[in-house]
């Protein structure tokens, strides 16, 4: 017995001594700097001038094949929504204001970023930056021929933009 019990007294007297230590205070600056960056887009709450009325909005997706349209609303430069689709399953549907074309939040891109850069570029925006592929759609940061800074949604099959806003 005293034999099984040792070993567990030495650790245990062993741990008492490194839980017992106190740790060390370390120098800190007596001056903290923190940086914060806001990022704000400013979509409009509306469709823009030209657009597609709600009807026709949920005529476009009822032609693609969706059923069951919910939670229909103007949000980030398109309109967005939730269908049931053929296999009965909710998706995420986001749809071009002007063009009524549907786009599936979980679809693939036929375009890469560099090919999404290039059109842009070609359509003439310049200093195309921070092009991200999520939602079904592609989204950058771009300077207009106008030089004004602006936010796009961008088709991920042609590369057109399908919104723009004022960055």
């Amino acid at each position: 017995m005293i034999k099984r019990l040792l070993p567990l007294l030495i650790g245990m007297s062993v741990c008492g001594v490194a839980l017992a230590q106190a740790v060390p205070a370390t120098a800190q600056s007596a001056t903290t700097h923190t940086t914060t960056t806001t990022t704000r887009t400013t979509w409009a709450a509306v469709p823009p001038t030209g657009a597609l009325s709600e009807d026709a909005i949920k005529t476009a997706i009822a032609n693609a094949g969706y059923k069951q349209v919910k939670d229909l609303e103007f949000k980030d430069g398109v309109w967005r929504s939730k269908a049931r689709g053929g296999n009965k399953q909710w998706v995420k549907l986001a749809v071009g204001p002007v063009n009524g074309k549907v786009y599936v939040s979980d679809a693939p891109s036929k375009l890469t970023e560099d090919e999404v850069k290039a059109k842009l570029t070609t359509a003439g925006y310049q200093n195309v930056h921070d092009v991200e592929f999520e939602h079904g759609l592609w989204s950058a940061d771009a300077t207009s021929a106008n030089a004004k800074d602006v936010d796009l949604l961008v088709d991920p099959d042609d590369g057109s933009v399908i919104a723009k806003t004022d960055d």
